[in-house]
């Protein structure tokens, strides 16, 4: 097989409960990796490689594997909750599938080309400051130098860009877990577990993986599901229409995220029928890629319509989503555990 052809197994694979053969011969690999990363983690605890601090207090929210698993929706609640708690958010972001190589203010109507699918997304339904940059730091700054306003940044991604100091992380898993439980490249980890150690909380989007919920120990966690009934038209515009509307038709689902089956198993629940159309993870889409699109109803997600609008030529809709997070009965609600941190104090 192919390099290519095994680059594009890889993540299916990762995500499987038990280490398939094909990447036993990764394993050594896997652990220079993990010495690496421990390396590298204990270099900026002892100063020897030096961290910064902004201005405002800073939020991250962020993952311990690869690929997409609902951070985006999560960092659009908090910002959401926190403006309405009175703080004054922005968003930075790394701006990954974008070619920008220096900091860049997000507009709604930037392209993705150049800043990234998600941070668009962000800046259309935020209503706050958006700036990508591979320096989390110097992007921080920007924001802050050009919105003095904001009091407090929140981080899409970055768990581990340890050059920037934060004042609460919060670890996002959805129901893939860890998959098989390695470190790259023989599994999805970025880092051991054992860094779930330093997060300030975790959030379960979808069902909790049982052991890796022990492994959170006593660490605070939240349950997150992503809650959409109502489609709009992908080309813009006011209309929209509910999933009865779209029964008995042809459909085409088409999904480019972390987790493409999460979209389709929403579609299903809502009662729908369709072929379904997977991608990688910010993939940049070409007219080819649609060329289903013409045989019937178009239906995708937010992050795939922000890439998609110049393409379409049929009927298409857009499903968006709203995160909705509980606590386990008798703990206090995420926000509060949040507000108590930075305003520093121990959550009751």
């Amino acid at each position: 097989m192919a390099v290519s052809g095994i680059a594009q197994r890889l993540p299916g694979w990762w995500y499987q409960r038990h280490l398939r053969p094909a990447l036993w011969p990764l394993l050594p690999v896997a652990c220079i990796f993990g010495l690496l990363v421990d390396l590298r983690r204990a270099l900026y605890r002892c100063g020897a490689l030096r961290s910064h601090r902004l201005s405002v207090p800073v939020i991250v929210v962020g993952n311990l594997t690869v690929g997409g698993s609902g951070k985006t929706p999560l960092v659009l609640w908090l910002v959401h909750h926190l403006r309405a708690s009175g703080w004054r958010p922005g968003i930075i972001s790394r701006g990954y599938g974008g070619s920008a190589r220096q900091v860049q203010a997000v507009t709604p109507d930037s392209a993705c080309s150049l800043v990234g699918d998600e941070p668009v997304l962000l800046a259309r339904r935020s209503a706050v400051p958006v700036f990508v940059g591979r320096d989390r730091v110097a992007t921080g700054q920007a924001l802050l130098a050009a919105h003095p306003e904001c009091d407090l940044i929140v981080s899409d991604d970055g768990l581990q860009h340890y050059r920037l100091q934060r004042t609460v992380e919060l670890v996002v898993f959805d129901g893939r877990a860890t998959g098989n439980g390695w470190l790259l490249p023989a599994g999805p980890l970025r880092e051991p577990l054992r860094r779930l150690s330093d997060a300030s909380a975790v959030v379960w989007n979808g069902p909790r993986d049982p052991g890796l919920a022990g492994a959170a120990g006593r660490l605070p966690q939240f349950d997150m599901q992503l809650a959409g009934q109502r489609f709009v038209a992908a080309g813009g515009g006011s209309a929209s229409c509910g999933a009865a509307a779209l029964r008995q038709r042809k459909l085409h689902a088409l999904a480019g995220i972390g987790d493409p089956s999460r979209f389709f198993r929403q579609l299903r629940a809502l009662g729908l029928e369709f072929e379904e159309h997977s991608f990688p993870d910010h993939h940049s889409y070409r007219a080819e890629d649609l060329a289903f699109a013409g045989e019937g109803v178009l239906l995708m997600t937010e992050k795939d319509a922000v890439k998609c609008a110049a393409l379409l030529t049929g009927e298409a809709w857009v499903l968006p989503v709203d995160a909705v997070v509980s606590p386990p009965p008798g703990q206090a609600g995420l926000l509060e555990t949040l507000l108590e941190k930075l305003h520093g104090r121990t959550p009751a």
